[in-house]
């Protein structure tokens, strides 16, 4: 039974006590009959206010406490089972209606006695993801979004770089999403199912038919199979304002970023970067690395701040820096108005391994100057069968899903199929700021090759603690021709985006590149036949890293004030 809860209220001119229903619940239903359960938190009948609405798969129950909270600001909240959640009808397969079901939700709204007709939408991961969704529709009275750690594209979830996050997939929010069947029961080894092959069928390792899986991993290019489950050709024209949250260690945070970008410049959008993973926003440990208590941030009450500038006339603060983000290292809040910050230049440090080929860990040499002669290519073994870890053995709480963490990665570093190149160690520091990037010239004796490339913090003590990271499989390079395979021991030059971090390298630390040929199970092993997800033949590829004069391999940094700032 909905609970009453009685509030003083003052209401035009004088004062009344009225009584405020902290919760009810409506079945609204969609264009095709389908009915979503629907809470309501804060509305008053004939006194309409501002509406704040989250769609989420996640069961809305839980989500009370936030609801009241911005009910108790002067909103009216609105939380929602999306299709085939919880207490919702209908079948739920990813994104796959949420264009509509988030824009008819937002008409049912502006209809309502208790709403005044202007609209915002909040929520992180899939409650963000569908922000984007509805936005693109243009609903009336939609005016405002803050999705947090969210893509507007599953397949740039699904996929980095043509490689499929494997682990994601398998073993993360998809079982929440899509439970088993009665009688069955999740796997209780993913390493097992991580193994399977082929990809394609990867739900028959977990146990039970999942024919949107299938989907996901058979359509591993940006196809017109993922048009309806994307806002990406809308974004440029859409005139919304947006807040984005995000952590420089979420898997969302490449797309994140590039939802800001991508949105016109026209005064309304903002970017909150800070170091954290898709489930530590806003607080200061990931991975047992305390980034200070400045990088804690109460993200609702970002969120109501930003809702009260454009949902409240007024009311809420105009000024507002356009970007917000988290240096690392001198664990610190800056402000910029654009990203990369204003006077940022691309810096290069070219691999470099003096005349010897590497074959172990600190062989390798980071180097302001490119190459002159002497230096041909570094080579390292890549076996599907024994592919490079994503995180280290010993990793501090070990995820299923293997996110990109902070943590000290030498005993992958110490692995022969792992090229590592260090610089000296600073006597300065070095501020980065923006995205990181990797130009590299490289060949294969086989005709598909990943190339996962990982950025490194390496402190005094040795410790060596990831910045960025990047994976680009050679036959995803070119997805409108794919698969683009390599002809043997053809050199190429190919790029790696490592995403987007800030971080100063501190005197006596150093910086350092990774790169090896797989980065398992977060994503799934590239058998190096061509063969795609429908594949299960393998086999071993030598795989090269060139840095002479006429291919000389770099890794380009963002630095704020270009080359002037690194010495």
């Amino acid at each position: 039974m909905n609970r009453h809860v009685l509030i003083a209220a003052a209401m035009f001119a004088g004062a009344a006590t009225i009584e405020l229903k902290a919760q009810q619940t409506y079945a609204v239903a969609m264009r095709d009959g389908i009915h979503l359960s629907t809470d309501v938190y804060g509305a008053v009948s004939g006194f309409p206010k501002p509406v704040l609405l989250m769609r989420t798969p996640y069961d809305k129950r839980g989500v009370k406490t936030t609801a009241e909270r911005f009910a108790g600001a002067g909103y009216a909240a609105v939380v929602q089972d999306t299709r085939g959640a919880f207490a919702s009808e209908g079948k739920y397969v990813h994104y796959n209606n949420d264009d509509q079901d988030g824009y008819d939700t937002i008409e049912w709204i502006v209809r309502q006695p208790w709403s005044n007709g202007r609209v915002g939408m909040w929520g992180a991961s899939h409650p963000g993801e569908v922000q984007w969704l509805a936005a693109a529709g243009r609903p009336p009275g939609l005016l405002v979004i803050a999705p947090t750690a969210a893509s507007s594209s599953l397949y740039h979830i699904m996929y980095q770089g043509g490689a499929l996050r494997l682990a994601l997939l398998a073993a993360g929010a998809a079982l929440r999403m899509n439970p088993p069947p009665e009688g069955v029961s999740p796997p209780r080894d993913f390493h097992i199912v991580h193994q399977h092959l082929p990809v394609s069928t990867l739900d028959e390792a977990i146990g039970w038919s999942m024919p949107w899986m299938e989907g996901i991993i058979r359509h591993n290019r940006p196809d017109g199979y993922w048009e309806r489950l994307e806002a990406l050709r809308q974004l440029p024209g859409l005139d919304i304002a947006s807040q984005t949250i995000v952590g420089y260690y979420d898997i969302t945070c490449g797309e994140a970023v590039e939802n800001f970008l991508r949105l016109p410049n026209n005064g309304k959008k903002q970017m909150i970067l800070g170091p954290w993973d898709h489930s530590t926003i806003g607080k200061r440990t990931v991975a047992g690395v305390d980034f200070g208590a400045t990088a804690v941030i109460d993200t609702e009450a970002e969120n109501l701040s930003w809702f009260d500038r454009f949902l409240k006339p007024g009311e809420g603060s105009k000024e507002f820096p356009a970007v917000r983000y988290y240096v690392m290292g001198e664990n610190a809040w800056r402000t910029t108005t654009t990203w990369p910050p204003e006077g940022s230049a691309g810096v290069s440090l070219y691999f470099r391994s003096e005349g010897h080929a590497v074959t172990r860990a600190g062989d390798g040499v980071l180097a302001w100057s490119a190459p002159q002669h002497g230096e041909v290519r570094d080579s390292f073994r890549s076996d599907p069968d024994d592919p490079v870890p994503a995180e280290p053995d010993d990793a501090t709480s070990p995820s299923r899903a293997t996110p990109w963490r902070p943590l000290d990665r030498r005993s992958i570093e110490d692995r022969r199929d792992v090229l590592v190149y260090t610089s000296a160690v600073r006597t300065a520091s070095l501020t980065i700021a923006g995205r990181v990037s990797a130009d590299l010239w490289v060949s294969a004796d086989a005709v598909d090759a990943d190339w996962a490339v990982k950025l490194v913090d390496v402190a005094p003590d040795g410790s060596a603690r990831g910045l960025a990271e990047g994976i680009l499989r050679s036959s995803g390079r070119d997805p409108s021709q794919y698969p683009a395979l390599l002809i043997p021991g053809r050199r190429y030059r190919v790029a790696v985006d490592l995403g987007h971090t800030a971080a100063t390298i501190l005197p006596g630390h150093a910086i350092r590149v990774e790169i090896a040929g797989s980065a398992f199970p977060m994503f799934d092993r590239n058998l190096h036949t061509g063969e795609g997800p429908t594949g299960e033949r393998r086999v071993v590829a030598m795989q090269s890293v060139w840095h002479m004069p006429v291919a000389a391999s770099r890794l380009v940094l963002p630095v704020p004030g270009g080359a002037s700032g690194i010495h």
